[in-house]
């Protein structure tokens, strides 16, 4: 345990928790959950800090809160198609684990530094989502350590053991804002997705696969955004596509420092396809019909090309949060979904605002196969700052009139749980603060979080 001091997470957000634990064991977690229920004392879970929404941070209405940091609980091992991981082991360290075992874990958030318990607790996702979903779909079993420090273990298809409503969900392939409510759904489903609210995540059981054989991979650079999102509809039910991304001009000039033979361009995407070599001479053809260049295209030759690919997509978050930090403001980044039958709707609704309000203060990227864009504003001035709070409140807004949702993949946490209200109904939002009641009945876990 130490004292007080500040901590902060990837968006910027600070706070300063009374005291700092570290357990090593699941033991120990539940241990300092049973002193914390003892002291009435509210606790803030904490793993990499990768977040951008202040989950993990204590928040200014909860000065006197305990954090948790589980980064010491880093046990591993690979058992036949299951990862036994804790909740502190890196999404780096699973991914190279499975590797080594000729498999994968399917879920790819942007940046792997993240925990295995962060990523549970705001059911992430990222650019693999397109084939294979986000991460509670990969989730075989969770131990858990109530509020009261009770460990139990939930298996899939163990149902929660008490009355819940039905909550209408978005017509998006992605969706982690808020209890995804059912009658007769799994504890699993509850927990991952509900940042740290309802329970502490201690250890994991999640699914693995097969590593493919053969991946064919690409950077198309187009001269348009128009030319990118029209490609998007033509490319998006290519047979075997694990990803489709997509960054507009502002992004390319941004990562053009770490990478300077990107070409200049209007927008870019890169796309990924589980086949053989076979399938690179259609690539060329669907590059060709989309009116980009093949010549000035990326095609993985290699793992290493694929890597590099990787890596230019995971820069551009870093390149923003850098970037955000300089300006000395917080960063103001969207983390809307819309039906993917509405995409081009939502992107125009995007380049509308964004044009006219932040030339040269934004960016637009992210996973437009599932038509969940990232617009990230990054203020120069307060006036700046103040303008694209609003902007963002406003484009949430158009996001659920178009059946969308106010979190696709970051959760809500402190800086955003003011969007909750804008999805659901006020019935509805009671329905998940009497979930919450029920497992934390003094509201000490994650307090600030989700709702106010």
């Amino acid at each position: 345990m130490s004292g007080p001091r500040t901590i902060e997470d990837a968006s910027g957000f600070r706070g300063s928790p009374a005291s700092i634990h570290n357990p090593a064991t699941i033991a120990e977690l539940a241990a300092v959950l049973r002193d914390a229920a003892r002291a009435h004392a509210p606790v803030a879970i904490a793993g990499g800090l990768t977040g951008v929404t202040g989950g993990a941070i204590p928040g200014p209405d909860s000065c006197a809160a305990w954090m948790i940091s589980l980064d010491r609980m880093a046990g591993l091992r690979v058992d036949g198609d299951t990862a036994i991981a804790g909740a502190g082991v890196s999404l780096e360290t699973l991914h190279r684990a499975a590797a080594r075992a000729g498999l994968f874990y399917p879920p790819d958030p942007t940046e792997w530094t993240a925990s295995v318990g962060g990523s549970i607790a705001t059911n992430a996702s990222g650019s693999r989502s397109f084939l294979y979903g986000a991460t509670r779909r990969w989730i075989r079993a969770l131990t858990v350590v109530m509020a009261d420090g009770e460990i139990r273990r939930f298996e899939r298809g163990h149902a929660v053991d008490f009355p819940v409503p039905r909550i209408p969900l978005p017509s998006t392939t992605k969706n982690t804002a808020g209890y995804p409510l059912a009658p007769g759904m799994d504890w699993v489903d509850l927990i991952a997705g509900s940042e740290g609210t309802l329970a502490v995540v201690a250890e994991a059981e999640l699914a693995l696969l097969p590593a493919p054989r053969d991946l064919i991979t690409g950077v198309v650079f187009f001269d348009s955004e128009e030319g990118a999102i029209a490609a998007v509809d033509a490319w998006r039910g290519v047979e075997g596509l694990r990803m489709l991304e997509y960054m507009d001009r502002a992004s390319l000039d941004l990562v053009r420092a770490r990478f300077e033979d990107t070409p200049q361009a209007g927008a870019a995407l890169l796309y990924e396809q589980e086949a053989d070599d076979d399938a690179v001479d259609a690539w060329v053809d669907r590059i060709d019909a989309a009116g980009a260049s093949p010549d000035i295209a990326w095609l993985a030759a290699s793992q290493a090309d694929r890597e590099r690919f990787r890596h230019l997509r995971h820069a551009l978050p870093e390149a923003v949060n850098d970037t955000v930090r300089r300006n000395g403001f917080l960063k103001l980044g969207s983390d809307y979904a819309a039906p993917v039958a509405r995409n081009r709707e939502m992107f125009e609704a995007y380049r509308r605002r964004l044009k006219r309000e932040f030339q040269g203060a934004y960016v637009l990227f992210g996973h437009v196969g599932d038509a969940h864009l990232h617009a990230n504003i990054l203020p120069r001035s307060q006036a700046e700052f103040d303008r694209g709070k609003e902007a963002m409140l406003d484009l949430a807004r158009e996001a659920v009139a178009m059946g969308g949702t106010v979190s696709a993949e970051h959760g809500l946490g402190k800086r955003k749980r003011h969007l909750l209200e804008l999805q659901y109904l006020a019935g509805e939002i009671a329905a998940m603060r009497a979930v919450k009641t029920r497992l934390d009945p003094e509201w000490r876990l994650s307090p600030g979080n989700l709702f106010a």
